[in-house]
């Protein structure tokens, strides 16, 4: 009993080294560095978002994923742009009407 017990346990021990040292050569499987604590990298024009823009945006990354508020955020905006664009289509449609 004792024998397995010392065996699970240095095996263990050799799982753990080997771990450390493939997450230390190969990191964490990001393609863009790290970004400093509390900074974002999502950016969004005031106004007239287009695809490029939206193509171009990068959410901050946090232990489950993506941080939620920076995604609602966007989310909200290219709502409202498209609201905007929606009205300004019908407004033009209904001149064009008259």
């Amino acid at each position: 009993m004792t024998t397995a017990l010392i065996y699970l346990v240095v095996m263990l021990l050799v799982a753990a080294v080997v771990f450390l040292i493939a997450a230390v050569v190969f990191g964490r499987g990001e393609e863009l560095a790290p970004l400093p604590p509390g900074s974002s990298p999502t950016r969004l024009p005031a106004q007239d978002i287009l695809g490029e823009d939206v193509r171009k945006v990068r959410y901050q990354l946090v232990l489950r994923g993506y941080k939620m508020s920076e995604v609602d955020w966007v989310m909200q905006r290219l709502g409202a742009e498209i609201d905007d664009l929606r009205a300004r289509v019908n407004e033009l449609e209904a001149e064009r009407a008259r």
